[in-house]
């Protein structure tokens, strides 16, 4: 069984998200997860979030990329039971996730790309809407639970990923700003994964995957967002 970077990015948000809708989730353990606001700690007015549509007009394509990159198909989703273990912050909030799900607001636009064929070198971005607050918080919680460990373990069905995490410091742009570098390893296949999430006013945008790649085009990602307003 292969495991896509990318995929257990967002099998472990997805767990942390929605076990933070419970009561549980005041039991996160505090980190010190980098976040960043506008100065005199006021964020922009709310306003309506952006359909899923207009969501989808604003990310990234093969034009914005360069050349080298190849577009792939949504894989379809699945549902693997994941179990963590040796991080309290994670075990907490739940145990049972979708493999390749998305995040829980309600609207989102996703675009997966892998660049150079038969590099292994994968990049992916994530959009979502919802008010300023929802987002602010549940990506917090998020990230929090996430580097609260340097080290666990995931079980996806009967496949054990080693993990390992370190919290980044991201670019100063947008409103609010979260990053995290993870280490997985199965068996003897290690990977590298970057995921960097910037707050543009209503609208979210999480950029995962190869680290220089999440590097290279984080910036584009979010001047597209704010361009297209």
């Amino acid at each position: 069984m292969r495991l896509h970077t990318t995929a257990v990015l967002s099998a472990l948000a997805v767990l942390a998200l929605t076990g933070c809708s419970t009561d549980r989730a005041d039991s996160i353990v505090k980190s010190s997860t980098t976040v960043s606001v506008r100065p005199g700690g006021e964020s922009a007015p709310a306003s309506t979030p952006l359909s899923s549509a207009a969501l989808a007009q604003r990310l990234l394509d093969e034009s914005d990329l360069g050349e080298g990159y190849t577009r792939t198909p949504q894989r379809s989703a699945q549902h693997d039971d994941v179990t963590v273990i040796g991080c309290p912050a994670l075990e907490k909030l739940g145990s049972e996730v979708a493999v390749g799900g998305s995040l829980d607001f309600p609207h989102k636009a996703k675009a997966s790309f892998t660049y150079a064929v038969g590099s292994g070198s994968e990049v992916s971005e994530e959009l979502y809407s919802d008010t300023t607050a929802k987002l602010s918080r549940g990506v917090s919680r998020i990230f929090d639970a996430m580097t609260s460990c340097p080290t666990y373990q995931v079980l996806v069905g009967s496949t054990s990923v080693d993990m390992g995490t370190e919290q980044m410091t991201a670019p100063p742009v947008g409103d609010e700003q979260w990053s995290q570098r993870l280490t997985y390893s199965v068996g003897r296949q290690r990977s590298v994964v970057q995921q960097t999430a910037i707050r543009v006013a209503n609208v979210l945008v999480i950029v995962s995957g190869s680290p220089g790649l999440v590097d290279a085009h984080l910036a584009k990602a979010v001047d597209k967002v704010q361009r297209t307003r």
